[in-house]
């Protein structure tokens, strides 16, 4: 029942504001004010998660050296929600030049997403499967990297995205169906990057689609989820680890001293720096 409600939160989301905006403009009886409170407390409900399960070792989704952002290593759910099946979710992206940490000033914020190094970067399958999801119409935006833009992206555009759906939290994005119960997003996507489409199937370490800035985001980056469902606001996150990384100890932080954090085997921590090697035989 929980699955089933949580896969239509975007038409609660809808409901609520609808509904609130009802009571605010027009002359309803006592009973209408209900509404609004009723729509919202369903809109927070979420698949059930599941139940103590053991990280899935997959191939990394990128080659060369990347830093990790908002990552499961560090806390869950790892984004701060467990919505739209992202509570394992990692985020990653270059490291900043001599690996500075990330800052956010006050200037307009808003880059092109060609300036960034990771904008276009390949990605790679992260273990075989089939391609059950695909869209890349959405045009790459520019970064909202500075406080003024970030607080615009999450107060507006993350309430008008919430109310367009799930598709335009993701941006451009691919789920591939594993086979076994388990299914990876790939989001933020280049595009007209993606190199595959519905019903594909594809292997570990096959090329996929590029790096891009869409959907729901601040600057060009990948965000990675491994979800028990295809369809993300029906599915709960699930643990995973990366063969082949190395990750760096004593790397640069966005948010911590990364001296104190430890190292995870297979999993960057936030702010800590790691190299993908592609997978034996590719």
């Amino acid at each position: 029942m929980r699955r089933a409600v949580a896969s239509s939160m975007t038409w609660w989301v809808r409901l609520f504001v609808v509904s609130l905006l009802a009571v605010i403009v027009l002359d309803l009886p006592a009973w209408a004010f209900l509404l609004p409170p009723a729509f919202y407390a369903v809109s927070l409900v979420r698949p059930p998660p599941p139940q103590d399960p053991e990280p899935r070792w997959l191939s990394a989704p990128v080659r060369g050296r990347w830093v990790g952002l908002n990552s499961p290593a560090d806390k869950v759910p790892s984004h701060g929600v467990r919505a739209y099946g992202q509570a394992y979710a990692i985020d990653i992206l270059h490291p900043e030049p001599g690996d500075a940490p990330r800052s956010l000033g006050w200037s307009h914020g808003l880059r092109e997403p060609e300036t960034f190094s990771c904008f276009g970067e390949p990605v790679y399958a992260v273990a075989p499967g089939t391609v059950v999801r695909a869209t890349d119409r959405l045009r790459d935006q520019r970064s909202r990297s500075s406080w003024p833009a970030v607080i615009w992206m999450l107060v507006v555009e993350g309430l008008l995205r919430e109310l367009a759906g799930a598709r335009f939290i993701l941006g451009n994005h691919l789920v591939l169906d594993h086979g076994d119960g388990t299914f990876t997003a790939y989001a933020h996507l280049r595009r007209g990057s993606i190199r595959v489409s519905r019903g594909d199937r594809v292997e570990a370490g096959q090329e996929l689609a590029a790096v891009g800035n869409t959907g729901n985001t601040s600057e060009p980056h990948l965000h990675v989820q491994l979800m028990d469902r295809a369809r993300v606001t029906a599915a709960a996150g699930l643990p995973f680890r990366w063969r082949g990384i190395d990750v760096e100890a004593g790397t640069g932080s966005a948010a911590q001293d990364d001296d104190a954090v430890e190292v995870v085997d297979g999993l960057p921590a936030a702010g800590q720096t790691f190299t993908a090697a592609p997978p034996p035989g590719r």
